[in-house]
């Protein structure tokens, strides 16, 4: 018997310690808790003990549970008890406190403020156009439609240049790409008569429009432009120069030939670069050089054309070169459209990097396609930055030739899938660019693309920010959708 009231007693204790901080919230869950304790058993002996004593197990475990519902009530009621004496005051002065503050705000017309910022804050499109968070309660609740976001339109830079033979068709593409937000610089080569300059200087300066607008400049001291040599990359060089000078107000430098053509509308074009980042360059690379390791890079040449008035082919000397360890050779495309950013890293070449190239590809063959790809990608600050296309449909041979085919009527479906903006190589007067005129940039002959900027017959600028794409803009949205916003953005850079 003395064992079982040492058992007791002991069991007490734990029952003690065990719900000191019991609530009412949880009585049900620690009665069902000193259930289990109540079932924790003696020892055998003890167990044994009591039963030959006579005590009926049943008798004790009722006796247990009757005193221990005593113990919690007690307790529960005198916590509980506690609890609303002590926070009754509290409880009564904060309801008072915000039934003022919350009157007040009525009065004051906060709460007016409060929706409105939240109408910003959880708003579909920020002030800049991103995304931003889509809530739920946006959905559950009906609310007015968001503004359109804001299009900053962009301003390309051109330059369109020829050599002898090309006055007209370099006016004509001229007239196909141009834009009032643009701006334009021409050339024609050293080669071209004197008449032919002065014929395409007369032209640009006697045009009404022109004149009014003043964003077509003519470089009147032409350069002598070999394809094969570093003439041409000296004469980009120098219209990236005079564009700078000009104005710093625009985006993105697009080099072209008088055998160029759109195949889009300036509308089409600005629309959707109005929706990538500036800092984008469109250069087509490729580090594996194939057949031109031997054949352009190792060879030395030297262009007559860099002393010269007169155009002559580039010939070779010997010894050949090794390739550079000092960078990675690319090669590419001559045609591409780049950033403002990287065309003044290129001419102001704060880093010694674009001069060091220059210098090394003065000997090199068909340098066009190979300079600017070299700089921008072992240029750490813009090699992240490269689209791997040129923007241009080309039919080329296999292995390309010097020059690629002439494009006709037969090319029209093929350049047209291709989605690019522009196509080369276009003969003088060609069918196929009636074709296009009509069709694509519905351009009447001898008059400018009709876009959004046009007052009347075009003849006179209305709102030169004011764009309206068409059809080619769902076709450059393709264009870009491949080879931008895909993951062979990443994959094709620099390799």
């Amino acid at each position: 018997m003395s064992c079982f009231c040492y058992t007791k007693k002991f069991l007490t204790k734990i029952r003690s310690i065990r719900f000191r901080r019991i609530t009412a919230s949880n009585l049900r869950a620690r009665r069902k808790l000193s259930l289990k304790f109540s079932s924790i058993g003696f020892d055998r002996k003890a167990t044994k003990h009591s039963v030959t004593k006579g005590d009926s197990l049943e008798n004790r475990e009722a006796e247990r549970k009757q005193g221990y519902m005593e113990f919690i009530k007690g307790r529960v009621s005198l916590f509980s008890f506690t609890v609303e004496k002590k926070w009754a005051l509290p409880i009564f002065v904060g309801s008072l406190v915000f039934a003022f503050l919350l009157l007040t705000a009525l009065n004051m017309g906060v709460l007016a403020s409060l929706s409105t910022l939240n109408a910003v804050l959880f708003s579909r499109q920020s002030v800049d156009g991103r995304s931003s968070p889509v809530f739920v309660e946006n959905k559950l609740s009906p609310a007015s439609p968001p503004p359109p976001p804001t299009i900053f339109v962009p301003r390309l830079a051109y330059l369109v240049s020829g050599s002898k033979g090309d006055l007209d068709r370099l006016w004509r593409t001229l007239q196909a790409l141009y834009h009032p937000r643009n701006l334009y610089v021409v050339h024609l080569d050293l080669e071209s008569p004197r008449a032919e300059r002065e014929e395409l200087a007369g032209r640009v300066s006697n045009h009404s429009l022109f004149s009014q607008v003043r964003n077509v400049h003519v470089i009147a001291k032409a350069n002598m432009v070999t394809y094969r040599g570093p003439t041409m990359v000296a004469n980009t060089l120098h219209a990236c120069a005079i564009l700078l000078r000009k104005s710093r107000d625009w985006d993105w430098f697009i080099n072209l030939s008088a055998s160029d053509y759109p195949l889009v509308t300036q509308d089409d074009l600005l629309f959707t670069f109005s929706t990538l980042p500036r800092n984008l360059n469109f250069v087509e690379h490729t580090s594996r050089l194939g057949w031109k390791e031997n054949q352009r890079a190792k060879p030395l040449i030297v262009d007559p054309g860099l002393y010269r008035t007169a155009k002559s082919d580039v010939f070779w000397v010997s010894p050949r070169r090794e390739m550079p360890n000092a960078f990675k050779l690319f090669t590419g495309s001559a045609w591409m459209a780049l950033s403002r950013d990287f065309v003044e890293f290129v001419v102001g070449g704060w880093d010694n990097l674009p001069r060091i190239l220059l210098m090394y590809y003065t000997n090199f063959l068909s340098s066009p396609e190979g300079y600017f790809q070299t700089v921008i990608c072992n240029s750490p600050e813009f090699n992240a930055t490269v689209v791997n296309h040129d923007l241009h449909y080309i039919s080329w041979d296999v292995p390309p030739k010097q020059h690629p085919h002439v494009l006709s009527t037969n090319d029209t479906s093929r350049m047209i899938g291709s989605n690019a903006p522009f196509a080369r190589k276009f003969g003088k007067d060609d069918p196929v660019l009636d074709v296009i005129d009509a069709e694509l940039l519905r351009r009447s002959r001898g008059a400018f693309t009709p876009g959004a900027w046009c007052s009347g017959d075009c003849s006179a600028v209305g709102d030169a920010g004011k764009i309206k794409p068409g059809p080619g803009s769902l076709r450059l949205a393709q264009l870009m959708n491949r080879v931008v916003q895909s993951n062979a953005f990443k994959r094709n850079q620099c390799r």
